[in-house]
C-alpha cells in the first residue's frame, strides 16, 4: 500500500476519542490473544525438548554408535548452527507469506527431521536428521515471539511474549523426564526413540495453528485494514481499542520504506536499513537485540544444559537413572522460576527483571563453580551437595524479549544461535582443559559484564504499544526515555 493510503486510512480509522492503551487499560487478559499466543509458542517446545532429551540421549548414541567426544559436541551444536539457516529466512518468509504460515513451515521442518533422527542408522544419518530439524528450530525461534507481539495488547504483552521461553523451558523439562521414563530401554532404542517421539508435537502444532488468525500488522501491511480490524476485535477487549491499535499499526506502516508500486509489503530493504545505513534509534535497537541474544548464549544457558549428565558425572553420579533424576530436579527447578518471571513481567517491568536475573546469574555460576571445586577435591561427593548444587543450575534463567520487525528479530536469533552453536560445539573441549569448576568462573565473568550492559543500553518498555517502544530509541526521546526507564526500573 503506498503511503497516502495508509494515511488516509489511518486517518479514517483516528476518531477523536481514540486514546492509548493505558487510558483503556483491559480489565483482563483477553482471552482470544492468550489463546493465540499460547498456540504459536507451543512451537518453542520442539527445541526445549531437543534440548533437555539430547542431553540424555547422547550417552546412548556415544555407546552405541561408538563416537568420539568431539563427535558428540558437533553432533549438539549442529543444530546450533544449522538454525541459522532458518532465522535469517524466517524473517523473510513471514513477510512474504505471513506469520501464520511460517509458523506451520517450522513445526513441519522440525517433523521432517525429527523422523529421519527417531529412523537413523549411522551417525552421518543422524547428522542429516539434526541439520534439518535445526532449520526449522531456527524459524520457529523467530516466529513465535514476533507473532506473539504483534497478537498482543500492550498492557499483557510482557507476558504473552515470554510465553516462548516458558514453552522452551517446559519442553526442557519434558525432555528430562522422557530421558528418566526411558532409561530402562537397550541404548540402541533409546536414542532413536526419545528423539522421534519429537514428531508428535511437531504434528499437533501444525494442525492446531490452522485455528489462529493471522498478525493483524501483517494483514496491514499488505493493505488487508478489514481483515486486520476484524482480528482485531476478537483479541481487544473494547472497540475504542480496536481503533486504537488499528491507527497505531496504520501510522506506523505509512513511516516504513514501503514499495509506493505495490499494495503488498514483504520486507524489501530491511537488512540494508539495518545493517548497511541504520538510523541512529535503528543502531541502537539493533545493539540491544543482539547484546541480548549473545549474552544469553554466551552464558552457557544452552550448553550447560546440553552437557548436564556429563557435569554430573564429573562429579560423581554415574547411575544413568540418577543422572536423569538430578536433571529433572534441575529442569522443575528452572521451570519455575521462569514462570515467576513471566507472570510477573507486566508488573515489575523488563528491566528489573532483566538486570536481577543476569546479576543471579552471575552469583549462580560463582557458586556452581565454588561447588564444583569442592566436589572435585572431595573424596565422599556428598549427595547433599550434589543436590544443592543442581538446584543452583536451575537458577539459570535469563530472558527478554525484544521488538523488531520481523527480519530485525531474525538477525537477533541468528546472533543467538550461532553463540549457542559455538559453546555447544567447544563447552566440552574447553572444561577438559579448564575444568568444570573453571568452565562456570568464565561464565559467571560473562554474565557480569552482561548486567552492566543491560544497565546501559536497555530502557524499560513496561506497558508500551511495538510501536511507542521505537519511539524510546529515537534521537530526541532516547536519552529521557532510557532515564526513565532506569527510574522505573
Amino acid at each position: 500500500m503506498a503511503d497516502t493510503e495508509l494515511a488516509q486510512a489511518q486517518e479514517a480509522i483516528s476518531p477523536v476519542g481514540v486514546h492509548s492503551p493505558t487510558s483503556i487499560k483491559p480489565h483482563r487478559l483477553n482471552n482470544h490473544a492468550l489463546a493465540c499466543a499460547l498456540l504459536a509458542s507451543t512451537n518453542s517446545i520442539l527445541l526445549g525438548y531437543d534440548i533437555g532429551v539430547m542431553s540424555g540421549a547422547v550417552l546412548f548414541i556415544k555407546e552405541n554408535l561408538e563416537i568420539s567426544s568431539t563427535q558428540v559436541e558437533i553432533l549438539v551444536g549442529v543444530l546450533n548452527v544449522s538454525s541459522l539457516i532458518g532465522s535469517p529466512a524466517s524473517g523473510k518468509t513471514s513477510d512474504y507469506i505471513g506469520r501464520r504460515s511460517t509458523i506451520v513451515l517450522a513445526a513441519t521442518t522440525f517433523l521432517i527431521g525429527a523422523l529421519l533422527m527417531g529412523l537413523a542408522p549411522s551417525f552421518p544419518f543422524l547428522m542429516a536428521g539434526r541439520v534439518i530439524a535445526g532449520v526449522g528450530v531456527g524459524y520457529s525461534l523467530m516466529i513465535a515471539p514476533v507473532y506473539s507481539a504483534e497478537i498482543s495488547p500492550a498492557m499483557a504483552r510482557g507476558f504473552l511474549t515470554s510465553l516462548p521461553e516458558v514453552f522452551i523451558v517446559f519442553g526442557v523439562l519434558i525432555g528430562y523426564i522422557v530421558n528418566y521414563a526411558l532409561s530402562g530401554l537397550p541404548q540402541h532404542i533409546n536414542w532413536r526413540l526419545v528423539l522421534g517421539l519429537a514428531a508428535i508435537p511437531s504434528l499437533l502444532i501444525g494442525c492446531g495453528v490452522i485455528a489462529m488468525p493471522e498478525s493483524p500488522r501483517w494483514l496491514v501491511m499488505q493493505g488487508r485494514l478489514d481483515d486486520a480490524k476484524q482480528v482485531l476485535i476478537k483479541i481487544s477487549d473494547t472497540i475504542q481499542e480496536t481503533d486504537f491499535r488499528l491507527s497505531e499499526i496504520t501510522k506506523a506502516a505509512s513511516s516504513d520504506h514501503l514499495d509506493s508500486s505495490s499494495a503488498k509489503w514483504h520486507g524489501h530493504g530491511v537488512y540494508k536499513e539495518l545493517l548497511l545505513r541504520p538510523s541512529r534509534p535503528v543502531r541502537r535497537m539493533l545493539i540491544a537485540a543482539l547484546g541480548i541474544n549473545f549474552f544469553m548464549q554466551a552464558s552457557g544457558n544452552d550448553a550447560v544444559i546440553y552437557y548436564c549428565p556429563e557435569v554430573f558425572k564429573d562429579a560423581g553420579i554415574h547411575s544413568k537413572k540418577m543422572l536423569f533424576g538430578v536433571n529433572v530436579i534441575m529442569g522443575s527447578a528452572k521451570t519455575s522460576f521462569v514462570l515467576f518471571s513471566a507472570l510477573f513481567l507486566d508488573r515489575f517491568g523488563r528491566r528489573p527483571l532483566l538486570l536481577l536475573g543476569s546479576a543471579g546469574m552471575a552469583l549462580s555460576l560463582a557458586v556452581l563453580g565454588m561447588g564444583s571445586k569442592f566436589l572435585e577435591h572431595s573424596n565422599s561427593k556428598p549427595m547433599w551437595a550434589i543436590v544443592a548444587w543442581a538446584n543452583h543450575m536451575g537458577l539459570l534463567v535469563g530472558d527478554i524479549s525484544t521488538e523488531l520487525r520481523a527480519q530485525g528479530s531474525g538477525l537477533a536469533i541468528s546472533v543467538n544461535r550461532l553463540v549457542s552453536g559455538v559453546m555447544s560445539m567447544t563447552f566440552l573441549t574447553i572444561s577438559k582443559k579448564i575444568t568444570f569448576g573453571g568452565m562456570f568462573f568464565v561464565l559467571s565473568g560473562i554474565m557480569v559484564v552482561a548486567t552492566v550492559f543491560f544497565y546501559v543500553f536497555m530502557p524499560e518498555t513496561k506497558g508500551k504499544t511495538l510501536e511507542e517502544i521505537g519511539a524510546l530509541f529515537e534521537d530526541k526521546n532516547a536519552e529521557t526515555s532510557i532515564d526513565d526507564g532506569r527510574e522505573m526500573g
